[in-house]
């Protein structure tokens, strides 16, 4: 569910910064991808079929996701600070880098 939201919050601020915001959005879809695999294995009962230690899958599972999810979160709160930069840095108009809506965005999907 928390997955989901951050994918649709990073997807709605039309990711000025790919190179950062990428790899959250690669975390988020993948998590969540990962996630529906492995409750549909025990919704329709494949974990009895297959031979695996199904405690430490999820041991391993959640925790490599806590890993990804902590950098993606750093990426995201580096995102979210460089906010008052302008967007081309010989320009002299005021474009930034996330606008007010994006930054409050932002702040909600770092969280």
């Amino acid at each position: 569910l928390f997955g989901t939201i951050v994918w649709i919050l990073v997807a709605s601020t039309g990711v000025p910064l790919p190179l950062l915001q990428g790899w959250v959005m690669f975390v988020a879809v993948t998590s969540w991808f990962l996630s529906i695999v492995f409750l549909c294995v025990f919704l329709f009962g494949y974990a009895n079929r297959i031979a695996v230690n199904w405690n430490q899958a999820d041991f391993i599972f959640h925790g490599a996701t806590f890993v990804f999810y902590f950098g993606a979160f750093l990426l995201q709160a580096a995102t979210t600070s460089l906010h008052h930069f302008p967007r081309k840095f010989n320009s002299t108009t005021q474009d930034r880098i996330l606008s007010g809506r994006e930054y409050n965005i932002s702040i909600a999907a770092s969280v």
